[in-house]
């Protein structure tokens, strides 16, 4: 990618692709193209046609995804395969038409077996059956990187797919009903701390094992091998991830000394674990020559900064 290439970040009001126009606007790239929702609905094969042939964007970032926790994936499933299906098919559809250089597309390490070996590699895609609480979910992410891994042998495109660990940082979604379980773990013992709650309910036995990425080291990473590496030495896809897991009842006691609580947590085991462990292996994206930098602890501690001065929150 040249400094004045024309780039579309699909998603760029989310937290991964407001992190990578971040990291893109920091690498003095200057030529950036981003539309809203209500400017531009993927969904729709039609208006995402016109864009493109409008716009002309070189390289394509796709980061645009209907994303949300266990309870979100549970509830609305249907939603969750339809739109992710709508959105990447259309965008990568597009993309090939117009003839986009080379264009990255934002998985999710949910597509792994539930019951993979543990550290994940990309070897492990589709040896066994899925969690089935964000099934949807990791059908349609399977279905993109596959579309772009057939696009690729067929048409001899150079689209890329990376699988992200679970992601946290600016621009989260902190709603409680539909967030991830860091984000929701930052509220929930925020709003303890300043309402002297004397106890914190932590969904499930505590027991799980998670990794997490702070979102601006992806970003940083994708920026890295769209602007170095080709599908062709990354292959059908690449993990992104910090390489160490950690227990989510290890995950809530940080969060709590973090934050400053001085309450109590309390296990339900009566609310889903999901899957018990998903830990990346990540020795691919290292020998492709990139490594995060962000600890767990400055990552959680930027993102309650955050959450308190974007909520109203800040006390």
């Amino acid at each position: 990618m040249n400094k004045d290439s024309r780039i579309f970040v699909a998603g760029h009001q989310g937290l991964v692709g407001s992190a990578i126009r971040r990291c893109l606007e920091g690498g003095d790239y200057s030529n950036i193209i981003v539309k809203s929702f209500d400017e531009l609905d993927l969904r729709q094969q039609a208006d995402v046609d016109a864009f493109f042939k409008k716009e002309k964007p070189e390289y394509v970032f796709l980061a645009a995804a209907k994303v949300g926790g266990i309870q979100a994936n549970n509830t609305y499933p249907a939603e969750f395969i339809y739109d992710n299906l709508m959105i990447e098919t259309n965008v990568i559809h597009a993309a090939y038409q117009h003839g986009v250089k080379k264009l990255l597309f934002l998985g999710s390490s949910c597509i792994y077996p539930k019951y993979a070996e543990q550290p994940l590699r990309e070897a492990y895609l589709l040896t066994g059956a899925l969690e089935p609480t964000n099934e949807a979910y990791a059908i349609a992410k399977i279905a993109g990187l596959k579309m772009c891994e057939f696009y690729n042998r067929q048409y001899g495109t150079d689209y890329i797919s990376v699988m992200p660990t679970n992601l946290y940082g600016p621009n989260d979604n902190f709603d409680l009903e539909t967030s991830h379980v860091l984000p929701a773990l930052i509220r929930k013992f925020h709003e303890a701390k300043v309402n002297n709650a004397p106890c914190v309910e932590i969904w499930g036995t505590g027991t799980p094992r998670r990794e997490f990425l702070y979102v601006d080291d992806l970003a940083d990473a994708c920026v890295y091998l769209m602007e170095r590496h080709s599908f062709h030495e990354i292959g059908t896809f690449v993990n992104i991830g910090w390489g160490e897991d950690i227990s989510i009842s290890e995950l809530a006691n940080l969060v709590k000394e973090i934050v400053g609580y001085e309450g109590e947590l309390v296990f339900n085991p009566e609310k889903p674990d999901g899957t018990p462990q998903k830990l990346l292996d990540v020795s691919r994206l290292h020998g492709l020559g990139w490594k995060a930098t962000t600890g767990l602890r400055d990552g959680i501690r930027k993102s309650y900064e955050w959450y308190k001065s974007n909520y109203g929150v800040d006390r």
